[in-house]
């Protein structure tokens, strides 16, 4: 990664191209027939995105591997509902919808003739990618998701916010500290472990029983963070509740892994990309043949202009 000063630009890419799968219709089909919902829906998200936030630079972070081995061995329920076929050597298959997987060998080929930086390492989900760039950036960074792991990395005094798309990428959730304290009674930091301790259905996270997001606000309120509070569970003078002291020592053995696998890594060993937004496309003849092959059209068209503006 070469200095990033201005500001940066990171793209859950596999989050946004299943938001533009599910919200643009299926009958937006290259000239063969194949849909192109998803590669269309996301160059029109990716031309909103620079054309009302102006980064400086731009990165399309990947899941090299949607679901790391060292983190199902800490926690094996991890994403486990979501394997459709699993493998000895390599990452597992995940459910994806049948006309959604070819799309993504597109999505890819059409960044790199952009000359869109496209980052995936391996052994790593998207989320390490983003949190390693986050914490190398010199300037500030928008993280754009529609996965809320992410606001554990919201950091105000380092210009680091979550913009959440609420309906296309129109309309966002500006998400700094101020709106996750209203909203969850935590900063960036405190998210991870609220996350933890609530669990989440969607990752397999099974969090500690009984403890659910409010009660997980007031106990992070009460006691600082997770070892503040795993801390109080050994300390009869605290104000905890028997019945949330006994679940909360119950639930050691998850409580001592759990952290490892919600904290999204900040040490990945990134490759040396040039993360600059692309003012022109890298591979002009390339980007062509893509864009009449699948039938790109105005989507494409737009973010040209964009880009070159």
């Amino acid at each position: 990664m070469r200095g990033v000063t201005g500001r940066l630009m990171l793209l859950d890419t596999a989050s946004l191209y299943f938001r533009a799968y599910f919200g643009v219709p299926d009958s937006v089909k290259a000239p063969d027939g194949t849909p192109v919902n998803a590669v269309r829906g996301l160059l029109d998200f990716i031309d909103r995105l620079v054309k009302d936030h102006r980064p400086d630079q731009l990165v399309a972070c990947m899941d090299a591997d949607w679901r790391p081995q060292w983190r199902v061995e800490l926690i094996p329920s991890y994403k486990a509902h979501r394997v459709a076929e699993e493998h000895e050597v390599g990452p597992d298959d995940e459910e994806v919808p049948d006309t959604l997987s070819p799309q993504v060998p597109v999505i890819e080929a059409v960044l790199d003739a952009l000359g869109i930086a496209r980052v995936g390492v391996e052994g790593y989900e998207a989320d390490d990618v983003i949190g390693t760039f986050t914490a190398r950036a010199k300037g500030p960074v928008d993280i754009v998701t529609g996965d809320r792991d992410l606001y554990q990395l919201v950091d105000d005094a380092r210009g680091v916010r979550v913009l959440y798309p609420l309906k296309g990428v129109g309309t966002l959730q500006l998400t700094d500290e101020a709106w996750l304290r209203e909203k969850y009674g935590v900063d960036g930091r405190g998210y991870a472990d609220l996350a933890l301790l609530r669990g989440d259905p969607s990752d397999g996270l099974p969090g500690v029983p009984g403890i659910g997001e409010k009660t997980a606000a007031k106990l992070l309120a009460e006691f600082g963070d997770l070892a503040g509070i795993m801390a109080a569970v050994d300390d009869p003078k605290a104000k905890l509740t028997p019945s949330q002291r006994k679940r909360l020592d119950e639930s050691r053995p998850y409580v001592a892994v759990a952290p490892t696998v919600v904290r999204v890594a900040a040490d990945v060993p990134l490759p040396d990309v040039d993360t600059t937004l692309p003012r022109a496309p890298r591979d002009s003849a390339g980007l062509d043949e893509l864009a009449v092959r699948w039938g790109l059209g105005g989507s494409l068209q737009r973010l040209l202009v964009t880009l070159g503006a």
